[in-house]
């Protein structure tokens, strides 16, 4: 369990998805340019299996801003993207109507 002032550190944006590419060394990663409002970003995320890159570009999705950046196989990630996820499948969240990029989520 975390304390929601543990939970108010995150800080959860909407982001424009601008460009969408092939990890070069993962078949199941995409690295993202993302606008989140005041910058561009790049994230790595894991759902090539599940989406193609078409049904991803200009799309708006939830992301983890304030994310410590990584380095995933290779390829810095700046960020998290949020999704839901079962046995079969991953479903990206995105916001059910067009909002500014960078809008926060509560």
């Amino acid at each position: 369990m975390i304390s929601f002032e543990e939970f108010k550190k995150i800080e959860l944006r909407i982001a424009t998805i601008k460009k969408v590419e092939d990890h070069p060394q993962a078949d199941k990663l995409y690295v993202l340019t993302i606008d989140v409002g005041d910058a561009t970003k790049q994230i790595v995320a894991g759902v090539r299996a599940h989406y193609t890159k078409e049904e991803l570009l200009d799309k708006q999705i939830v992301v983890v801003n304030n994310l410590q950046p990584v380095k995933l196989r290779g390829v810095e990630s700046q960020g998290m993207l949020l999704a839901a996820s079962d046995a079969n499948s991953i479903s990206v969240l995105m916001p059910e109507r067009t909002v500014s990029a960078g809008s926060i989520v509560k």
